[in-house]
């Protein structure tokens, strides 16, 4: 039998007889592969780990605040700026505090406008005034959340959020509050400022005992109108107040137009009467010592100071006399008078007297 035939190899006669090169090469191969599958299912578990870790980072924004619970109980809060919860242990409520959020109450907006279309709700809109009339009122309800916590787990609402139910309940009790303390004269004209003011205050005592966390903002009266079978009577009973109003108003500024007139003409009739009469006064008391000068000077020289008296009051009476009277005497001696002071006026257009000469 030949040496190389199958079964009379010298190797085959030995108890331990060594694996040939290719099958070591493939057990070599095998173990490296063991090792490479375990390397890479710890680093496959390693980035998942990673990767789990990473997903507790989160981020609160400036206008939001965050709440950290661990296994439904709250332990801490989260102010804006990064954070890190670890998952499945801790949970992270964020919510946005400060944005101003509204409510509808009376209407619900079926499709944004312009134009808006709103679906009235009489449940809600029809009141009772304080002089038992009927009114319809839609509210507009604004507000932000003010303590987180209490938002969050103070008050239970079914429906998910206390303002479905809550707040607008709340609302609707504040508001048929005022309004049946005024009468529906003031709701429709000018107590509509108040039953804003007195609803939000109203409404904010109710939140807080409540304890809600919610801030309420303001409170707008988008719609104050009475029912609709007697809307024309009341808006004529309206525009009649508002004429009245406005001539009320008009008379009331003709008032404070003509009194200061009428003050200022008498005033100034008052200064120029007091004027006239130191004017008098003055001018008599100038008169009066003149007289006494005058009565020094008649003392001291009685004969000429009559005659110069005599002379200047018959000097101013005969300057005004128009005609001379001469004595036959007189008129012999003297030179014809020529009428000078009548030519005087007719050059200038005057027209002449009566009996003058034309």
């Amino acid at each position: 039998m030949a040496i190389n035939e199958p079964g009379q190899s010298p190797w085959d006669k030995r108890k331990n007889v060594p694996p040939n090169l290719e099958q070591f090469l493939k057990q070599l191969q095998q173990k490296f592969k063991f090792k490479a599958n375990l390397f890479n299912i710890w680093l496959i578990l390693a980035v998942v780990l990673v990767v789990w870790a990473l997903t507790g980072i989160y981020i609160v924004d400036p206008d939001e605040l965050g709440v950290v619970r661990r296994f439904g109980k709250m332990t801490a809060e989260s102010q804006p700026g990064i954070h890190y919860a670890i998952p499945l242990v801790q949970q992270v409520d964020v919510v946005k505090v400060a944005r101003i959020r509204s409510m509808e109450l009376g209407f619900r907006t079926i499709v944004e406008g312009p134009p808006a279309r709103i679906r009235p709700l009489l449940v809600e809109s029809l009141m009772i005034t304080g002089d038992e009339n009927l009114v319809n009122l839609k509210v507009v309800v604004q507000y932000r959340i003010s303590d987180l916590p209490d938002y969050l787990f103070r008050v239970f609402d079914p429906r998910g959020s206390p303002e479905f139910t809550t707040l607008r309940d709340a609302a609707e009790t504040a508001l048929r509050g005022v309004v049946g303390s005024m009468t529906i004269d003031d709701i429709l004209t000018v107590g509509r400022a108040r039953v804003q003011q007195e609803t939000k205050v109203h409404l904010q005592q109710l939140m807080d005992s409540y304890q809600t966390g919610l801030l309420i903002t303001e409170v707008k009266l988008q719609a104050v109108e009475p029912p609709e079978p007697v809307q024309a009577a009341f808006k004529d009973v309206v525009s009649a107040k508002e004429d009245r109003e406005r001539i009320i108003n008009e008379a009331r500024g003709y008032l404070e137009d003509i009194l200061p007139k009428a003050r200022g003409e008498a005033e100034q009739m008052l200064r120029a009467a007091e004027g006239y009469g130191e004017q008098r006064v003055a001018e008599a008391k100038g008169e009066t010592e003149r007289f006494l000068a005058m009565l020094v000077e008649y003392r001291q020289a009685r004969t000429v100071t009559r005659r110069r008296l005599y002379l200047e009051t018959m000097g101013e009476v005969l300057s005004k006399v128009d005609k001379v009277v001469i004595s036959a005497q007189v008129a012999g001696r003297m030179l014809p008078l020529l009428p000078l002071a009548d030519l005087v006026p007719r050059a200038e257009g005057r027209a002449p007297k009566s009996g003058e000469p034309q």
